[in-house]
């Protein structure tokens, strides 16, 4: 943004883009999400296919992603969207929702996911807070370098990209090294729940729907957002399909079921314990470069919401192009949920708990938009249209809708006898009933705004 005008500094490239939206969607949960997809998945076939699904839904809403940003490229992202669609209460209430349940429960739950892994290399005492704390610090530190710049931001972004990829590429290699030669890895029987295995495969994909906050920073947004994230999805598409056929390779579908490390595993068999150390160090940077992307774009929505809502006007002001007021409260925000997460059993399970209804729920909102501002703003140039209108955003509401459901069926399935404060259910729970607060909060400032 320029400074004193409001206006975003149309300064990223379309590598920059690329490398921020690749950071934004590579993460912990590609150390996580294939053993619980597996634990629900008969063959080493049906796993890998459902991988591909993943990618294949993530590009379908990639698609309808990129006819709103590109027809709206203004800054705020959803918020816009959401605003442009059902009026200003709901682009106030996602706005919320963003700010102190959505972006900083996820910034909050891949820093407890870095601390966990930063333990192995620099071991704390206290065990979660130990965690925390290290998450706490990634939290600041990159947030501090937020503060200096959108080009300091995005160099960085492109770094920890480089290193991210070349990290996954890595383990693939170690993978398919250890099993050249060995027998193939007999199939054991399992069950099959597509529908759960899904659940976790598209967490996996998460965060590409970020780039839409950086339209207005991308040099000719309108032209370069469609390829941005059409060719993002299918890098990180074949990524996670080359990563998980390692893992296949060396662990089976079996062995891959066992463990809650199957990154480690594969390169501890290579490297013996060294290779835990190299694991944990591959995983921090993955950890880094999402946490420095999601501060980075959950910030310009607080932004957005500032410059149109009087009573948080404060957080509409930027310095030398830096929304410094929205980084700073969101970063405050951060650091009270992973103090709250400290206090859990699983401060990274605590916090997914936390974000996925409310997640889920607006990303419904979103795809129904497409329908929506095609009725309410027939005119309006669309440099990108959806392919195969109206099935592709039909596709997508329908993969939401799933989500939403799923997600709430997964939390508060069997916990309602037995919940207590630790449980998934109960930061479930929270999230929503935080969202929730945020409808007296604009009512009443909606009030103030016409007083």
């Amino acid at each position: 943004m320029k400074e004193g005008t409001g206006a975003p500094q149309q300064s990223l490239s379309v590598l920059q883009a690329s490398t921020m939206l690749v950071g934004m969607v590579l993460g912990v949960f590609i150390f996580t999400a294939p053993t619980l997809a597996a634990l629900n998945t008969a063959t080493p076939t049906q796993f890998l296919g459902l991988w591909l699904a993943g990618g294949i839904a993530t590009l379908i809403g990639a698609l309808c992603y990129a006819e709103l940003a590109t027809a709206y490229p203004e800054e705020g992202g959803e918020y816009s969207y959401l605003k442009r669609a059902y009026g200003d209460g709901a682009g106030f209430l996602f706005a919320w929702g963003r700010m102190t349940v959505i972006q900083t429960g996820a910034i909050a739950a891949v820093a407890f996911a870095y601390g966990k892994y930063a333990q192995i290399i620099f071991p704390l005492p206290f065990g979660e807070v130990g965690a925390a704390i290290h998450g706490a610090s990634a939290v600041a530190a990159l947030t501090a370098i937020q503060l200096k710049g959108t080009q300091e931001t995005a160099n960085t972004q492109t770094v920890l990209t480089a290193l991210e990829v070349l990290g996954l590429l890595l383990i693939t290699a170690i993978g398919f090294m250890v099993a050249k030669g060995q027998p193939v890895v007999p199939v054991e029987a399992g069950g099959t729940n597509i529908g759960l295995a899904m659940v976790f495969i598209l967490l996996a994909y998460g965060g590409w729907n970020e780039l839409s906050y950086i339209s207005n920073d991308m040099k000719d947004g309108k032209r370069n957002m469609a390829p941005v994230l059409i060719i993002g999805v299918i890098v990180v598409t074949m990524l996670y399909l080359l990563v998980n056929w390692a893992y296949m390779s060396v662990l089976g579908i079996g062995g891959l079921r066992k463990t809650f490390t199957p990154a480690a595993d594969l390169v501890g068999q290579a490297f013996g314990k060294t290779g835990a150390t190299v694991t944990a160090l591959i995983v921090c940077a993955m950890a880094l470069s999402t946490i420095n992307a999601s501060i980075f774009t959950g910030a310009r929505t607080s932004h957005a919401l500032g410059r149109s809502f009087r009573p948080f006007r404060g957080l509409g002001s930027d310095r030398s192009g830096v929304p410094v007021n929205a980084v700073l409260l969101q970063g405050g925000i951060c650091m009270a949920l992973i103090a709250l997460g400290s206090t859990t059993k699983s401060g990274f399970e605590y916090m997914v708990a936390y974000t996925a209804p409310v997640f889920w729920l607006f990303m419904i909102g979103v795809g129904v938009a497409v329908f929506v501002l095609r009725a309410k703003d027939p005119n309006r140039e669309r440099p990108f249209k959806v392919p195969l209108y109206p099935v592709v955003p039909a596709l997508w509401c329908g993969i939401t809708a799933y989500m939403f459901y799923s997600s709430l069926n997964y939390i508060f399935g069997t916990l309602w006898s037995k919940m207590t404060w630790g449980d998934t259910g109960v930061g479930a729970a929270l999230g929503l009933a935080i969202l929730a607060c945020g409808i007296p909060v604009y009512l009443s400032g909606r009030q103030s705004q016409t007083a």
